[in-house]
């Protein structure tokens, strides 16, 4: 039987079979709207099956469209998996993947994993979603990502959380602020001084209070700011002093800002590696993220 569509269509299915969505998966692939249903109608005509029920709101895979969804997928994924493994080919081999995580991984992780992995594929692009905690993990949760870098996610059931380091909150100050002498200081000694924190809408603001929330004599904050980067900002200009995470601070000797360690109680967070349950990544999502693994192995191994 003569076969009377291609890989572009296949690869179109499959985006509106993982998204749900004819617009998300139009943009997945590059394409307008109007040209990605022009696929997906012509691979319907050429299989003379219908694949997907869809109305106004909503797409569903029909008892065919799931099978072939499951064939089709893993069918590009081994045509993807042999063209990365031909060393000629995957120098040249176009794509695109899409890494969700929070501003403090993506300064402090991506660079050196990207550079490595440009190195070996140079036409796949690496698009960096950088947004708040809770935005990752959405993103990740709809596909709107391939993997994602956060400090959140460990308590999802629909995420695989794989941690890569562990790191401790810290005082941020000035060099010329008293506690910037100190080697570390207790939250409560944070009372007397003008304190700054990350507004209740952050992740690092939900740990940090779940941690503190037994602590007597706590800091009150009075400036809150959206991004740790912010509250660094407002430290800088004397502003007061805040506690971050320490990926935060600025690495080696920074002329003005100083850290201090924190405790009575230590605060710690998690960054790890989350990825929906039960997906499996494309071959050059997969390259990447498992750069990302030999990276978190060699710093356990370090740590051990």
């Amino acid at each position: 039987m003569p076969i009377h569509f291609d890989l572009a269509d296949l690869q179109a299915f499959v985006a509106v079979a993982e998204t749900g969505n004819f617009r998300k998966a139009a943009e997945l692939v590059h394409i307008s709207q109007p040209a990605f249903s022009r696929r997906i109608e012509k691979l319907e005509e050429a299989l003379g099956v219908r694949l997907l029920d869809r109305n106004t709101r909503r797409v569903e895979l029909t008892a065919v469209g799931r099978e072939f969804a499951r064939k089709s997928r893993s069918l590009l994924d081994e045509l993807d998996a042999t063209l990365l493994g031909i060393q000629e080919v995957a120098a040249t081999r176009m794509g695109e993947v899409t890494v969700a995580c929070v501003p403090s991984a993506a300064f402090y992780f991506l660079p050196q994993v990207i550079q490595r992995y440009h190195a070996e594929y140079p036409n796949i692009r690496v698009k960096i979603l950088d947004a708040s905690a809770n935005e990752v993990l959405s993103a990740v949760a709809r596909g709107e990502a391939d993997f994602g870098l956060n400090f959140m996610g460990g308590a999802e059931a629909d995420l695989e959380f794989k941690v890569i380091q562990e790191e401790p909150f810290v005082l941020a100050c000035r060099r010329d602020h008293p506690l910037a002498r100190r080697k570390s200081v207790a939250w409560r000694e944070l009372k007397g001084h003008d304190f700054m924190t990350v507004a209740r809408s952050s992740g690092n603001r939900l740990l940090l209070d779940l941690a503190l929330a037994g602590v007597e004599d706590r800091p009150v904050c009075i400036y809150e700011a959206q991004h740790v980067l912010t509250l660094l900002g407002l430290v800088e200009a004397g502003l007061g002093v805040a506690a971050v995470p320490r990926l935060a601070m600025p690495p080696g000797e920074h002329p003005i800002l100083a850290s201090v360690a924190l405790k009575d109680p230590v605060v710690t967070r998690r960054m790890g590696l989350i990825q929906r349950r039960g997906r499996s990544l494309s071959p050059a999502a997969r390259h990447l993220y498992d750069m990302f693994e030999d990276l978190r192995r060699k710093r356990r191994t370090r740590s051990a």
